[in-house]
Formats: structure tokens, C-alpha cells, sequence
């Protein structure tokens, strides 16, 4: 049995949200902060030097067995303390505000195929990681590889332009730094739930609209051609929790197959409206990952974007970031 999912296996959990009905009120939740209001002492956590060396001994322990990174499960990267600090976040990230940073993962003194072993099993005790494109790439390398950012096949993350808020297809979305770049790349993040509450207070008129599908662009993930988009409804509403997939550039770009008709003025208000409170400065968070930085975020109940950024020229000092998708099963 393999201990991660394949990329059609993770999508499909993650999409099976339920649904009853709109939320026709304010949604109460954790998850609906503002940023002007967080404070940077609850959501970021240093790992003390015990800690540390804890995952040290894991480390050893996983290279000593012998297994492939995927062949692994949490118990061949044992940490009998800090799992009590992971089931923490954990928590946080998936019914509380839903993100957290941790601090002090020592990557400067770790071989890059060390911190690659070391964020796999973490990711391990985390959930169960599952692939993150359909050719199967399980541990995803966020750097520019010199891609035009202008190319619409081309993933922005491949990329050192900014990124527009969307979600990604997987429960909880987690980024290990490995190097910052000289200038910019903040991941900028909001909550999904407060831009839903904002909606609903100005234009109460529109949030139904959100809980229809609307067609996002694969944009040619599908390498056969005969899938080109899927009906994807940006919110579900149950048990009094709100789960959102928002995806900007591939919901807008989806107008570009020759069968998909242009948004109606109320889409395009809709959409519009949507992303001018994400980007209310009062709402978002931006966070400068230092080496080291772990960032968790759900894909529920947070939208997360990119500033773009100037990197360095030498190849061995560009902006570098693991990223991992987890499904909480």
C-alpha cells in the first residue's frame, strides 16, 4: 500500500466537501481573521534546541533504514516529543485559523537531500501526502527556472513574477524554505472565510453565485487533450464550516476555449469584487520566509498569493522553497 496518494486520489478528497446550504449569515469560525489583527507570537513557532536535535535523530534513524522517501511512514522518522507539537498544528491549520509557521529547521547545516527527507517525514506526521501534478511529482521545488512568466502553460511558481490568490487541490499546502531571495517573494495569505463574510455584507446579492460551479482551466495539465476544464463551485457550506477553492488565473483564463462563453457582468462583478477585498490590505498577511520557515496553510479556509521578487544572480544562492500537498485522512 503506498503511504501517499496518487494526484487523481488527492484531488477527489480533497473536492468531496459537503454541502447543505449558502451560509445566508456571517460565518463564525477561527478561520476568520483579519491580518491588522494576528499576532505573530500565535502563529509562529520556534523550534527549541531540543527540538532540534530531535529531528537530527530522526534524521539518522530514516537515512539508516534504507527506504525511499516514499517507501517511508511516520514511524521511520520517530519523534516522541515533538509529535505532540505537530499534532498542534495539525489542529490549527485544519479548525483553527488555518495557518502556522514554524522557525528554526536547521536547512544551512543540512544537505538539501537531508532537508528533502526531513520535510517528507514531517509531512508524514502531518497527514498523507499526495502527488501535486499528474505526472506524479510528490515534492514540489518552488524556484525560477527562467520560464516566461507570459507563457499561460507556464506555472507561475516556476517563476519569479507575483501570483494571484488561489488554492491548491490539496487539503494543506506546506512550504519548507530553503533560501529567500534578495528582494520581494512574500506569500501573502487571507482568510477565504472573512473575504466571504466581507462579501456577504456589501453585496449580499452575490454570494450565491459562489456556491455554483465555475469552470477552471487545467491549462493544459492534461497532457492527452481531451480534458480542458472542470465545473469546480468556489464554496461549500455544512455543518456551520465553509470550505473554499478559489483559483484566479484559471477561472479567468477558461474563456479561452472556443466552447466556454464569456462571464455575464454579474461573474465578472462577482469576481472582481472578490478579489479587491482579498487584496484590502486590513485582511491579508504577508510573511517573509527566512531559511528554515515552515509554513503550513489550508486550502479550506485560506487563499494564498505571491509577491513577485528579485533573486540573486549566483545559481547556488536563488530563492528555494520544498513544497509538500497533504490530505488530513
Amino acid at each position: 500500500m503506498a503511504h501517499y496518494f496518487s494526484y487523481s486520489e488527492q484531488v477527489g478528497h480533497y473536492f468531496a466537501r459537503p454541502h447543505q446550504a449558502p451560509a445566508q449569515k456571517p460565518v463564525a469560525s477561527p478561520a476568520a481573521w483579519r491580518g491588522s489583527e494576528t499576532d505573530v507570537a500565535e502563529w509562529r513557532t520556534e523550534l527549541t534546541l531540543a527540538q532540534v536535535e530531535e529531528l537530527d535523530q530522526a534524521l539518522a534513524q530514516a537515512k539508516a533504514s534504507g527506504k525511499k522517501a516514499e517507501e517511508m511512514t511516520s514511524a521511520d522518522f520517530p519523534l516522541p516529543t515533538l509529535r505532540k507539537e505537530i499534532a498542534h498544528w495539525r489542529a490549527e491549520v485544519d479548525c483553527g485559523r488555518g495557518f502556522q509557521l514554524i522557525s528554526g529547521v536547521p536547512v544551512e547545516r543540512w544537505s538539501q537531500a537531508d532537508s528533502e527527507l526531513c520535510f517528507w517525514c514531517l509531512g508524514l506526521h502531518m497527514g498523507r501526502p499526495g502527488a501535486q501534478n499528474p505526472q506524479g511529482d510528490l515534492l514540489g521545488h518552488v524556484l525560477d527556472t527562467g520560464d516566461d512568466a507570459a507563457d499561460p502553460y507556464v506555472r507561475k511558481y516556476l517563476t519569479s513574477a507575483s501570483i494571484a490568490y488561489h488554492c491548491d487541490a490539496a487539503d494543506v499546502v506546506g512550504l519548507l524554505c530553503l533560501r529567500r531571495a534578495r528582494s520581494g517573494g512574500a506569500s501573502r495569505i487571507v482568510s477565504s472565510v472573512t473575504v466571504y463574510n466581507t462579501l456577504l455584507e456589501q453585496r449580499p446579492d452575490l454570494v450565491t453565485r459562489l456556491y455554483q460551479p465555475f469552470l477552471l482551466d487545467v491549462r493544459n495539465e492534461d497532457r492527452s487533450g481531451a480534458l480542458r476544464y472542470l465545473p469546480i463551485s468556489p464554496c461549500c457550506f455544512a455543518g456551520g464550516r465553509l470550505r473554499t477553492f478559489y483559483h484566479s488565473d484559471y477561472f479567468r483564463s477558461v474563456v479561452r476555449h472556443h466552447d466556454v462563453p464569456p462571464f455575464t457582468e454579474h461573474e465578472r462583478t462577482l469576481m472582481d469584487l472578490y478579489e479587491e477585498i482579498a487584496s484590502s490590505p486590513d485582511l491579508y498577511l504577508d510573511m517573509e520566509l527566512e531559511p528554515g520557515d515552515i509554513q503550513w496553510l489550508s486550502n479550506h479556509s485560506i487563499l494564498h498569493a505571491r509577491t513577485a521578487y528579485e533573486d540573486f544572480p549566483e545559481p547556488e544562492r536563488k530563492r528555494h522553497l520544498l513544497r509538500l500537498w497533504l490530505s488530513l485522512t
